[in-house]
C-alpha cells in the first residue's frame, strides 16, 4: 500500500451490523418493525388523501399536517427497507455514496419536520392569542413560504455533512454498528481527526433544537397566559384541547431525538439499546402522528370512517 493510501482511504462499501448482540433475534425484531412501517404508510397516505381531496381541510393546520406526512413517508423510506434487508437477508453492505445520501436525507428531513412542528406551534399561537389576524397572517402565501423555508433549512444545514465525511479516512474498519447510516455513527469509525465533523454535528443539532424548542416554549407560554384569561372554563378546555395533538407529537418526536443525540456524545448506554432507540426514533413518530391527529380531530376522524365504510 502506498503512503498516500495509508494516510487516506475510503472504502467502496460500509457494512451495517444491524443490532450487535441481538443478531439471533433480528427476524423477530423485524415483525413489529414491519407492522409499524405498514401503519406509517397507511396512516400518512390516508391523511394526505383526506387533506388533499377535501377543500374544507385546506386550512393552515391541515396543510402543515400534510407537509409532515410527506416528510414522514420519505424519511422512513430512506431507512426501513435497508434495515429489513439486514434483518431478513443479512444484506449488510451499503455503497459509500448511498450511505452518505442516506445520512443526509435522515437528518435533513428531521430538521424539516422540526421546522413544521415549530410552524404548527405558531399556528396555535395565532389562532388562540390573535384570532382576528389568523386568516391574514396564515394565508396560502405564508404557508407556501414556510414549506420552502423548511426544505431550505434542512437542506442547507445538512449539505456540508457528506463533504466533511469525504475528507475522512477509514483505514481501520468499514463496519458501522447500526442498522442505517447515521452521521455520528459514520464519523466515529474514521481513523483521522474528526474534530471538525463533531463540532459541525453538535453545532447544527443544538442550533435546530435550541431555536425550535425555545420558540415553541415561548409560543405555549403566551398561549397558556391567553387561555387562562378566558372567563369560561369550557372555552379554556376547548382552546387547550386544540393544542393537545401538537404537544403529543412534539413529545414523541423530540424525546427520542434528544436521547439519540446525547447517547452518541455523552452517554454510556449499551450499544444495542441505543440502536433500538435510534430505530424507534425513525419509526414511532411517523406512525403515531396520523393516529394522534386522526383520533383527536373530529373532522379527520369522520373522514376516515367514511373512507373505510365506502
Amino acid at each position: 500500500m502506498t503512503e498516500q493510501n495509508e494516510t487516506f482511504y475510503q472504502p467502496e462499501n460500509f457494512i451495517l451490523t444491524g443490532i450487535p448482540g441481538l443478531e439471533a433475534a433480528h427476524f423477530w425484531i423485524s415483525i413489529p418493525m414491519v407492522i409499524m412501517y405498514a401503519l406509517t404508510i397507511l396512516g400518512n397516505t390516508v391523511l394526505l388523501y383526506i387533506i388533499m381531496s377535501n377543500e374544507k381541510f385546506h386550512k393552515p393546520m391541515y396543510l402543515f399536517l400534510s407537509m409532515m406526512a410527506i416528510i414522514d413517508l420519505v424519511a422512513t423510506a430512506t431507512t426501513t427497507p435497508k434495515t429489513l434487508s439486514i434483518f431478513w437477508f443479512s444484506y449488510k453492505e451499503i455503497d459509500f455514496n448511498v450511505c452518505l445520501a442516506q445520512l443526509f436525507f435522515i437528518h435533513a428531513f428531521s430538521m424539516m419536520e422540526s421546522t413544521v412542528l415549530l410552524a404548527m406551534a405558531f399556528d396555535r399561537y395565532i389562532a388562540i392569542c390573535q384570532p382576528l389576524r389568523y386568516n391574514s397572517v396564515l394565508n396560502n402565501s405564508t404557508i407556501a413560504k414556510i414549506g420552502v423555508l423548511a426544505i431550505l433549512r434542512g437542506t442547507f444545514l445538512m449539505a456540508p455533512a457528506p463533504f466533511l465525511i469525504r475528507r475522512l479516512s477509514y483505514c481501520r474498519t468499514n463496519i458501522i454498528s447500526n442498522t442505517y447510516c447515521e452521521h455520528m455513527a459514520v464519523v466515529k469509525i474514521a481513523c483521522t481527526d474528526t474534530t471538525i465533523n463533531q463540532i459541525y454535528g453538535i453545532s447544527v443539532a443544538l442550533l435546530v433544537i435550541a431555536v425550535d424548542v425555545m420558540c415553541i416554549i415561548v409560543s405555549y407560554y403566551a398561549i397558556v397566559r391567553a387561555v387562562f384569561r378566558l372567563s369560561s372554563k369550557e372555552a379554556r378546555y376547548k382552546a387547550l384541547g386544540t393544542c393537545g395533538p401538537h404537544i403529543c407529537v412534539l413529545m414523541i418526536s423530540d424525546i427520542p431525538a434528544l436521547f439519540s443525540f446525547f447517547a452518541h456524545r455523552f452517554g454510556h448506554i449499551p450499544l444495542h439499546i441505543h440502536i433500538i432507540f435510534a430505530n424507534l426514533y425513525i419509526l414511532i413518530p411517523p406512525m403515531c402522528n396520523p393516529m394522534i391527529y386522526g383520533a383527536r380531530t373530529k373532522e379527520i376522524r369522520k373522514s376516515i370512517v367514511i373512507i373505510f365504510r365506502s
